[in-house]
C-alpha cells in the first residue's frame, strides 16, 4: 500500500513520523494484519501487509488512515494548521503476485536512500 499526504506536503518527519508508525503497528496488530515492510517518506508511505482477506485491505487502510489522522492532528496542533485533512482520499494497493517478499522488502527500505 502507498499513501500521501494532502497536497503531498513534507510533513511525515521527525516526530510525527515515529508516532505514525508506531500507529500503524498498533492498528495492524489489533487486526490480525502483520506487517513485513513499513517506510514512512516525508510526503508518502510505504507498508507492506499481510491481511486476511476475509477482513479486507480497504477496511485495514480505512482504518490505518482514519486512526492517524485523527491521533496525529491532535498531537501534533501544527498539523491541523498546515493541512484541511491529513491524508488523500486516493491510495495504492498491489497485491505481490509471484513476486518474491524479500524483492519488494528490499525495495521499501531503498525508498530512504534513493
Amino acid at each position: 500500500m502507498v499513501w500521501c499526504p494532502k497536497y503531498r506536503r513534507k510533513v511525515l518527519v521527525g516526530p510525527i513520523e515515529a508516532r505514525l508508525k508506531q500507529i500503524i503497528s498498533e492498528g495492524c496488530r489489533g487486526h490480525q494484519a502483520e506487517i513485513e515492510e513499513l517506510e514512512v517518506m516525508p510526503d508518502h508511505v510505504h507498508l507492506l501487509v499481510n491481511v486476511d482477506p476475509q477482513f479486507g485491505i480497504h477496511r485495514i487502510i480505512k482504518l490505518i488512515k482514519g486512526r492517524s489522522s485523527r491521533y496525529l492532528r491532535q498531537e501534533f496542533p501544527a498539523l491541523k494548521r498546515k493541512l484541511p485533512s491529513l491524508w488523500t482520499n486516493s491510495y495504492c494497493v498491489s497485491t505481490t503476485g509471484g513476486t518474491p517478499l524479500s524483492t519488494i522488502q528490499q525495495y521499501i527500505e531503498q525508498q530512504k536512500h534513493a
